[in-house]
């Protein structure tokens, strides 16, 4: 007998936490790859290279199921991700008198400047709060920064690190960011792109669709591109997994049943429903996901674009116990540089410093 249990996702953390100290875990549970990282420290899970063979591993996207791994050991199988793109106002940018949007953040400082110059308006917004900083900490990655060490250790205290603490606290003081970033989230974005504010947006393929219904306005100015990268080259995904519980007294009954809802039948119908990406090979190989119909919408181009990220798509945040605590550390430090109460290399030290004591790392 299968039961099904839904939850909100605010209270899933404490709940899945509750559960593993219980030992009432459910027998498979859906959950983001970087929760996944954490919990392999309580041996939550069965390790599925046990239990798999190569024939059913070979169909998923071999990315995905490296980001599924913790210390060489598959802890889950990867079910549907999700990836930014960028969609900018190609209105305003025909005003700034600029032709074509950025694709690294070497360029993107500079259509910065000249929309700022240009039009009085920003270029984008990306927020500085401790909860939101996944896309702050996805640039270092980008821009070719290793956030923490096979020892736990922080590693962003280096020349390049340095050089990323750099850029954001530029941009910030240069006045190519709204003052918001340091105090509101990335619904602050949405809003002010929606507003005719801002000339890009780094959101999900998704959002597009929503921005032609709620402002056709900006919608019909509206086109999308691929992710801001560095010179790394590196997109970054959120992966959603499938982990079986290591107490589940019915481990093949659990694989099969996690097995099935991700199988290429399943996935095909799931990701276009709900507008998520497939982590199976084939299902990623439909039309759906590499053609564009004859009479295209901006959706459609989004969604192409997404999916032709996915071969390559990582997952850029740092697989560590204390994420949270890593987001609030050099939020604080950034954030100090950025309002001139530290120096840049202060604020890197200090936020390398906090890091390596959290824990008696140092």
């Amino acid at each position: 007998k299968l039961n099904k249990q839904e939850e909100n996702w605010s209270m899933m953390e404490k709940k899945i936490q509750s559960a593993i100290l219980a030992k009432t875990l459910p027998d498979v549970v859906n959950l983001n790859s970087n929760f996944g990282y954490l919990l392999t420290e309580t041996n939550a899970w069965l390790n599925l290279d046990t239990i798999l063979s190569d024939s059913v591993r070979n169909q998923y996207l071999p990315n995905f199921w490296q980001a599924s791994q913790i210390n060489g050991k598959s802890f889950g199988i990867p079910w549907y991700a999700t990836t930014n793109i960028t969609i900018y106002n190609s209105q305003l940018f025909q005003q700034a008198g600029l032709e074509q949007p950025p694709k690294n953040y070497s360029d993107l400082a500079e259509v910065a400047k000249q929309i700022k110059e240009k039009t009085d308006k920003y270029a984008f917004f990306i927020s500085f709060l401790p909860e939101e900083l996944s896309e702050v900490l996805e640039s270092f990655g980008k821009m070719g920064v290793t956030l923490i060490d096979v020892d736990g250790k922080a590693a962003f205290n280096t020349p390049t690190g340095q050089a990323v603490f750099k850029y954001w606290v530029d941009l910030y003081q240069d006045g190519l960011l709204p003052k918001e970033v340091l105090t509101k989230g990335s619904q602050a974005g949405s809003d002010l792109y929606q507003a005719g504010e801002i000339a890009m947006l780094f959101s999900g393929s998704e959002v597009i669709g929503a921005i032609s219904e709620d402002t056709p306005e900006i919608g019909q100015v509206s086109k999308p591109v691929s992710q801001i990268t560095g010179e790394t080259g590196k997109k970054s995904m959120m992966l959603m997994n499938l982990a079986i519980s290591s107490n589940t007294k019915l481990p093949d009954r659990a694989l099969k049943f996690a097995l099935f809802i991700s199988n290429n039948q399943n996935q095909t119908a799931f990701t276009q429903e709900t507008n998520v990406l497939p982590s199976i090979t084939q299902t990623l190989e439909n039309n759906y996901f590499q053609s564009l119909p004859s009479n295209a919408s901006t959706q459609d181009k989004a969604r192409i674009i997404s999916a032709n990220q996915m071969l390559k798509a990582e997952v850029l945040l740092p697989q560590v116990k204390n994420l949270n605590e890593l987001k609030q550390i050099i939020s604080q430090n950034l954030q100090a540089a950025m309002l001139a109460e530290k120096t840049v290399e202060k604020a890197i030290a200090d936020a390398a410093f906090e890091w390596d004591n959290l824990s008696g790392r140092s």
